[in-house]
């Protein structure tokens, strides 16, 4: 069961739960929790299970599917770097706005 212990800090706030327990229970307990994770799957497994959802993924949507997915993503690609091209444009523009001005003073 965990602990349920409550203390006080010196500034007043309760320690509940982890906070309250020594750094090296937690690490134990976390370290379990990485253990138990790995052994349910495993780094090789996740990455099967990964291809085998794209696979699956690609069949239900064919190749009309996959090819709308590709043109939109392009198009968002492309306004995406529309956007950032502007926000450069319109900062130096500024920048030169400023320096004429100290010009001109």
């Amino acid at each position: 069961m965990a602990n349920t212990t409550t203390t006080k800090d010196n500034d007043g706030t309760s320690r509940r739960g982890f906070a309250s327990m020594p750094p090296e229970k937690v690490h134990e307990i976390a370290s379990k929790g990485g253990h138990a994770s790995a052994e349910k799957a495993g780094h090789q497994g996740m990455a099967e299970r990964g291809h085998e959802g794209g696979k699956v993924s690609a069949e239900r949507a064919g190749h009309e599917g996959l090819a709308e997915r590709g043109h939109k993503g392009g198009i968002a690609s492309g306004e995406s770097r529309r956007q950032a091209k502007q926000a450069r444009e319109s900062e130096e523009s500024d920048e030169e706005e400023a320096a004429y001005e100290d010009e001109s003073e």
